[in-house]
C-alpha cells in the first residue's frame, strides 16, 4: 500500500487490490502508478466528484489528461477510488486550483 497527501493534506491510501482494480479497467494507466500518487499531491486542479468524491486532474501532454477519483473520510484518512486519462480537461466544479 501507497499513501498520498491530498491538496487537503489528508493521506489518501492507494492499496495494491486497489490498483489492480483501476488497471483491469483501465489498462493504458499501468504503467503511471507513481503518476497517480503524484497527482493526488499535485494536481493542476480538484473538481468536484459524485457522492463526496474529489478529482484530482493533471495535465499530462497534448491531450493527456490524468484523472483520479479519492474520497476523504476524515481528516486522518481517505482511499483512491480509480484513475483514467481524459482527452480533456474534465468539466465539472472547481474547488481548488493551483496557483
Amino acid at each position: 500500500m501507497d499513501k498520498a497527501y491530498s491538496v487537503n493534506d489528508v493521506p489518501i491510501r492507494l492499496t495494491y487490490e486497489r490498483w489492480y482494480h483501476i488497471i483491469e479497467n483501465h489498462d493504458d494507466i499501468a504503467s503511471y502508478f507513481f503518476e497517480v500518487l503524484e497527482t493526488i499531491e499535485n494536481p493542476e486542479i480538484v473538481i468536484r466528484g459524485n457522492k463526496g468524491a474529489l478529482k484530482a486532474v493533471k495535465n499530462l501532454g497534448r491531450n493527456k489528461w490524468l484523472v483520479v477519483v479519492y474520497r476523504e473520510i476524515s481528516k486522518n484518512d481517505g482511499f483512491a477510488i480509480t484513475a483514467y486519462f481524459l482527452d480533456e480537461r474534465p468539466k465539472g466544479e472547481i474547488i481548488w486550483q493551483r496557483t
